[in-house]
């Protein structure tokens, strides 16, 4: 019989993310039932400090090109399943792109990935009736293009989106609760069927599932939903209260 790695027992799940970002990594540890472990591999990311709409996006490809050095230093401690902890590169250039990023991944490692753009797609579909979003990023608005983009692509409707130009990668983890929390009022609306929020250095896993109580519908927080996706894509079916709907029944 095959030995089992004392702690993550059930699962060991390798997870690709920027070397600025702060915030995943914890999110996902709160989220970690018994067994299964996450492993954290840096994406090596200089932290810039002038982001604008023209420059977003070169930066994020920048940490795109750096992916898979990542996934192949993850892989020496034999993950089972790999989970990308960085979204922007995972909505480029619509479904299509996506795909694409993902077999780039899967060919270089062997494992599945879940990554944040499917993830959202398959968390609206275990909601259900969904069909009209408000888009919440730390992004600025040329990126934010690619995200509706994507969703369009899925076949949702972008009512309304907000991006809070973040003017460096860890502007973003500095971002707080309060601040959040008008934006979310002003994106909500009866012409909006659920609201997600994008970004994976951006504290939202707490406030998303406060946010589904006092709105009254889906409020989709990045991590929450790729990190659901990773367990569920590995049969794990553990229900865990304080991240929303979507841990809690789905």
């Amino acid at each position: 019989m095959a030995m089992r790695d004392v702690l993550g027992w059930r699962k060991k799940f390798g997870v690709m993310g920027p070397s600025t970002n702060t915030v995943v990594q914890p999110d996902f540890d709160m989220m970690r039932p018994p067994g299964v472990t996450a492993h954290y591999s840096r994406i090596f990311t200089p932290n810039a400090h002038a982001v604008s709409n023209e420059t977003f996006r070169a930066g994020a490809e920048v940490i795109g090109a750096n992916t898979l050095d990542a996934v192949r230093s993850v892989m020496t401690c034999e993950p089972d399943y790999l989970v990308m902890g960085m979204s922007a590169v995972t909505f480029f250039d619509g479904v299509k792109g996506a795909d694409r990023f993902v077999r780039s991944v899967e060919e270089e490692s062997g494992l599945r990935i879940s990554v944040g753009s499917h993830s959202c797609h398959a968390a609206l579909q275990a909601y259900g009736g969904v069909k009209r979003l408000a888009i919440l990023s730390p992004y600025w608005p040329s990126m934010n293009a690619e995200v509706i983009r994507y969703f369009g692509d899925m076949g949702y409707s972008t009512v309304r989106d907000r991006a809070l130009q973040c003017p460096r990668w860890t502007a973003i983890a500095e971002v707080t609760p309060a601040e959040l929390v008008p934006v979310l009022r002003e994106l909500d609306g009866d012409d909006v069927d659920a609201i997600v929020q994008v970004g994976t250095n951006l504290s939202m896993v707490r406030l998303a599932a406060a946010a589904e109580m006092w709105l009254g519908k889906p409020v989709i927080a990045i991590n929450t939903a790729t990190w659901w996706h990773a367990l569920r894509a590995n049969g794990i079916t553990d229900k865990m209260d304080g991240f929303g709907r979507l841990m809690a029944e789905f």
